[in-house]
């Protein structure tokens, strides 16, 4: 179990020269709304392209650009944040994971930008990073699964397959015997980080997301199984799967898919 997987504002505040924080805002907002301070801007647009590798990856060449002009070595501990309750976010980490960065070195700020705006200095001051040589490496362990893997899990009575849609998505088509969680519903708006951990473990357990099961994570494009999958993994949760492809490769693939009667 990896700690601090997700970090609070204090936290940051009080590691900000011992970090690299990432804000995957649009640059507008980096710009002209304020960033935390020393944060480098790396757009989501920036890191998310159907052209890439892999489902939705942007690609190593891409990626190990962008990572480079940021000026992150291959070891920073990295702490990512966007406006939108982490993620966009979310998934700039699940990237960095799954092209090799060291999962524990990976933190996303609980709550958002607001939450840091709310109690800490901000500026617009934009930082010069020293660019760096970034390079990926094959992760020690790589919670991707493939197409195959997923029609073989819909199947399995040990395998949870977990659609984090919004409920009108998932009742017009979802996977055959897959159950619904929206990634906002681990979320609380008042303060836009995530739920107590006893609520987040209650609200899992009553789809049948458990520690000790296997779970397989899909949306459509990917982003939003990346902020159930780094809520999953803060939590201790092992056994998790990242289907990238999600629905945009499933339908391609001519994978089936059931829908609510009602639908």
């Amino acid at each position: 179990m990896y700690e601090n997987v997700v970090v609070a504002a204090e936290w940051l505040a009080d590691r900000l020269d011992e970090v690299r924080v990432i804000d995957v805002r649009d640059a507008w907002e980096f710009d002209g709304i304020g960033h935390v301070p020393g944060a480098v801007n790396v757009p989501f647009e920036k890191f998310r392209s159907e052209a890439g590798e892999t489902g939705m990856l942007p690609g190593a060449a891409t990626w190990e650009s962008l990572l480079s002009a940021a000026g992150i070595g291959p070891d920073d501990d990295i702490v990512a944040y966007d406006d939108t309750h982490g993620v966009f976010a979310a998934r700039f980490l699940v990237t960095a994971e799954l092209y090799g960065h060291p999962p524990e070195r990976l933190h996303l700020l609980d709550g958002d930008y607001s939450a840091w705006n709310q109690e800490y200095e901000t500026t617009t001051d934009v930082p010069s990073p020293s660019e760096t040589d970034y390079e990926i490496r094959e992760p020690d362990h790589s919670p991707l699964v493939d197409y195959e893997t997923v029609l073989s899990a819909i199947d399995d009575p040990e395998i949870t397959v977990v659609d984090t849609r919004e409920a009108g998505e998932f009742a017009e088509g979802h996977l055959p015997g897959a159950v619904h969680l929206d990634w906002r519903d681990l979320v609380d708006d008042d303060t836009r980080g995530l739920k107590p951990a006893a609520e987040l473990e209650s609200l899992l357990s009553d789809v049948g997301v458990t520690p000790d099961s296997r779970v397989i994570l899909y949306c459509n494009t990917a982003r939003r199984i990346s902020h159930t999958y780094v809520v999953l993994r803060s939590l201790g949760y092992e056994d998790v799967g990242f289907y990238e492809g999600s629905l945009t490769e499933w339908t391609e693939r001519g994978g089936p898919i059931e829908a609510e009667e009602n639908a």
